[in-house]
């Protein structure tokens, strides 16, 4: 299993690094709009839909509201607000995994996607057009959510025994949590060097995304259990649902980037 999850993760690192710095903008562009797409249908699961025409209709509406949300993102006062509206989405769904998260419904669970996955649209979508580092950034931000994953599943593997989340996700310990910020960390500090970012502050703001993305991965497994599902799907081999591997990012780009907005990161070459 171990060896199939490895070669699948190499192939998809692979083909992220054609589609983030090889292909033309506009099919980079259409090929994030079809995974956040795809994302929606296997939400559409998660939210207990479960007829194929409603699971349509769901969405052709997060669609809809992706088109909505770039239209919005272009402005630099309406993308700020769309950021900060994200952050505060993020910080209720913390709330919601620590104090209630059995209270839970079809209709918060697709409102839930809603703002899982048209943020995160947003944010990948401006960041890689926007500056002639958008493109590193967007990879930057993967690597980072990458490196909190694994460090964060060797080390809870090896060393986990407080459970972090019981309610909602058994498997993962205080102890992983360390692991995998640990190892954000690390790629903070070689990230700080590559986008030439004052040290202390790009890591800080690194670590906080890195966070983030672990309570991205909470809320999906929230919703699953919900749905009463192990995994968003069967789209890759060793991994489960496309889903399952974007629950992370969806938290973490928006608030990295909102992080570059109020921080300034223009002046970091960015």
């Amino acid at each position: 299993m171990l060896r199939q999850r490895v070669i699948t993760a190499v192939v998809g690192v692979l083909a992220l690094v054609i589609v983030i710095f090889l292909l033309p903008t506009r099919i980079a562009l259409a090929v994030y709009a079809i995974v956040v797409l795809f994302g929606a249908w296997e939400w559409s699961a998660l939210a207990r839909l479960s007829n194929v025409w409603a699971r349509t209709a769901y969405v052709a509406w997060v669609a809809l509201l992706m088109v909505l949300a770039s239209r919005y993102a272009g402005a630099p006062a309406t993308y700020r607000q769309l950021l900060i509206l994200t952050a505060i989405w993020w910080c209720i769904a913390l709330a919601w995994l620590m104090f209630a998260p059995q209270r839970m419904s079809r209709i918060a669970a697709g409102i839930a996607g809603v703002l899982v996955l048209v943020p995160a649209w947003a944010a990948v979508s401006q960041l890689q057009v926007q500056s002639s580092q958008g493109p590193s950034l967007v990879f930057y931000v993967l690597c980072l959510v990458w490196a909190a994953d694994i460090g964060a599943y060797f080390v809870g593997k090896r060393f986990g025994r407080l459970r972090l989340a019981p309610r909602v996700s058994p498997n993962k310990t205080w102890e992983g949590l360390a692991g995998g910020l640990a190892a954000a960390g690390l790629i903070a500090m070689i990230g700080a060097k590559i986008f030439s970012a004052p040290a202390v502050t790009f890591v800080l703001l690194s670590m906080a995304v890195a966070v983030a993305s672990i309570v991205g991965d909470l809320t999906e497994s929230m919703f699953k259990r919900f749905a009463g599902l192990k995994d968003s799907g069967n789209f890759i081999p060793g991994h489960g649902g496309l889903l399952d591997r974007i629950d992370s990012v969806t938290a973490a780009l928006p608030l990295f980037v909102l992080g570059l907005v109020v921080l300034g990161g223009r002046a970091w070459s960015v």
